[in-house]
């Protein structure tokens, strides 16, 4: 699971632990990566370890593979990709470099994490793969320039892997929520409204149909489902989970 210190990564991580899977936390940050990897309790039989990992960077991604075939002792069978950043800005505010730098983690670090998994998962003759895009993806959401280009290349990523691997047994899927409630969150509100942020926290709440944001532990019951035997014929989709924000405004 990569992005797994904290947010959606790291529900998904606890949950697949505690189902039994053997699970590695990547992240660029290996002191919470490691923190978060303690704070699970895995299922008997299972274990859990952390890897430090700048998925923006393809040396990096080499050798945390190499470290999480030497920690799991076999290839992975799943990977979920969940490492991103987020930025605010139109096409008249989004400098050359912040394009850049969204690109290098949310596009380049999926591309490199789904290249590094590719090699294993064929020979083996089987692999899932569920990547983390966004409602920004597909539906126009203001100030979001960059961040919508970087989580519909995702998607594209998605359909293609998954076109052009199902008959070798690997299954490509993508999860697009809405917005969910995670540090970042409020982060963002502290750093932005300071002294505002229970106001603010309602209106993005307001923003959702169902009057709330989603929660990183319902993305994650998703990811587990489509890594799962019961979704076994599913591939090449994009699960949206938004609370009604696409088809119920």
């Amino acid at each position: 699971m990569t992005g797994a210190a904290s947010g959606i990564g790291l529900a998904v991580a606890k949950l697949f632990a505690s189902s039994g899977a053997s699970v590695a936390l990547v992240d660029l940050y290996a002191q919470k990566a490691s923190e978060a990897a303690q704070s699970i309790a895995p299922a008997q039989d299972a274990c859990v370890c952390s890897v430090a990992c700048d998925v923006s960077n393809a040396e990096s991604v080499e050798k945390a593979f190499a470290e999480i075939l030497q920690a799991l002792g076999g290839a992975p069978e799943i990977l979920v990709n969940c490492a991103g950043i987020a930025h605010v800005g139109s096409l008249a505010t989004t400098t050359p470099e912040a394009l850049d730098q969204l690109y290098a983690v949310n596009v380049r670090g999926t591309y490199l994490m789904m290249r590094a998994a590719l090699g294993p998962m064929l020979a083996q003759g089987r692999g899932v793969i569920v990547n983390m895009a966004s409602i920004a993806a597909t539906a126009g959401i203001p100030d979001r320039f960059a961040y919508s280009m970087t989580k519909g290349a995702v998607r594209s990523m998605t359909l293609s892997v998954a076109r052009d691997y199902i008959s070798q047994g690997i299954r490509c899927n993508c999860i697009s929520p809405a917005r969910v409630h995670t540090p970042f969150v409020d982060g963002f509100l502290t750093k932005n409204y300071p002294g505002h942020e229970a106001e603010k926290m309602k209106e993005l709440a307001a923003a959702q149909p169902i009057g709330r944001m989603g929660t990183p532990e319902e993305v994650a019951q998703l990811a587990l489902y489509l890594c799962s035997e019961q979704a076994s014929f599913i591939t090449g989709n994009d699960y949206v989970i938004d609370g009604g924000f696409m088809n119920v405004r």
